[in-house]
């Protein structure tokens, strides 16, 4: 399928306006594959993935952004992940049931958490309350409240793709009230079955076919993610030597689980004492010569 698990820039360039689109197919069915989610929790989760994918060609950064949802409502915990490499990955957690609705009745009170995690930096995180009847809505609030620039977007997910639309106005260019609204309202006549299913360049046609718009080329998203048996190790080696040793004693051996792509690690007793053995011989001696 054209455009299959692909991010695309386009420009406006007479009057200063920026957007991108996704499309998410088989990265969007590997995160459904490891976790049996509700079709309500699927549709939020891949709506929040098409965002994150969205988000992260804002910026230029080299880490990982995270869009984040906390709440007290059936979907309590919602988070998509997206990196500078356009890998993401994604998980939600839920109280039966969760029925079809607008963001109010799914998550009801909550917030949004939008984290920078840039390497060699501290991590940036902006946070507001969660506002809105859609993910769309509620993020252009967050956009309206933290950058300040006018912003929209358009988020759509089944259970076979999730598919997302972006525009934003770019900061210090002349234009017109007009020809904000102008893009926008054209850009609010796109259906979910043609952000879901049309090529990219036919798609932009058919909404701003009397503008003057430059496609950028594509680049391919995939799922991948970062979990590892190293990461679980320095997980271990954090929480302790006796806290470890209390765990094999009770249980056997320690398993860990990665949410985000149900891959299982374990360690029995002979892993942890290897483990806390490297980590002895790798501290620095206090013999001086």
């Amino acid at each position: 399928m054209s455009n299959s698990d692909s991010f695309q820039r386009f420009m406006f360039e007479d009057i200063g306006v920026r957007g991108e689109l996704v499309r998410l197919d088989a990265s969007w069915q590997a995160v459904l594959t490891r976790h049996a989610y509700p079709a309500a929790v699927s549709r939020y989760l891949g709506q929040a993935l098409a965002a994150v994918t969205l988000l992260s060609g804002t910026i230029k950064f080299k880490g990982a952004l995270i869009v984040q949802i906390q709440s007290q409502g059936p979907l309590h915990t919602l988070v998509a992940q997206a990196t500078h490499q356009k890998t993401i990955r994604g998980l939600a957690h839920w109280h039966e049931p969760v029925r079809e609705g607008a963001l109010s009745d799914v998550f009801r009170e909550g917030r949004l958490v939008l984290t920078l995690q840039n390497e060699g930096a501290e991590p940036y995180q902006g946070v507001v309350a969660l506002e809105g009847e859609t993910l769309s809505g509620a993020l252009e609030t967050y956009f309206s409240a933290s950058e300040q620039l006018a912003t929209r977007l358009w988020l759509f997910a089944d259970e076979q793709r999730a598919a997302g639309l972006f525009l934003q106005a770019l900061p210090g260019q002349a234009r017109s009230a007009d020809d904000w609204t102008r893009v926008v309202t054209l850009a609010d006549t796109v259906t979910e079955r043609e952000i879901l299913t049309l090529p990219f360049e036919d798609m932009l046609y058919r909404l701003f076919h009397e503008e003057k718009v430059r496609l950028f080329d594509s680049e391919p998203v995939v799922f991948r993610c970062a979990c590892s048996r190293q990461r679980i190790e320095t997980m271990l080696l954090a929480l302790g030597k006796a806290e470890v040793e209390e765990i094999l004693a009770e249980k056997g051996c320690v398993e860990v689980v990665c949410e985000f792509c149900n891959r299982h690690y374990r360690l029995d007793s002979v892993d942890a004492g290897a483990l806390f053995s490297e980590e002895i011989k790798s501290l620095p001696s206090s013999t001086r010569h």
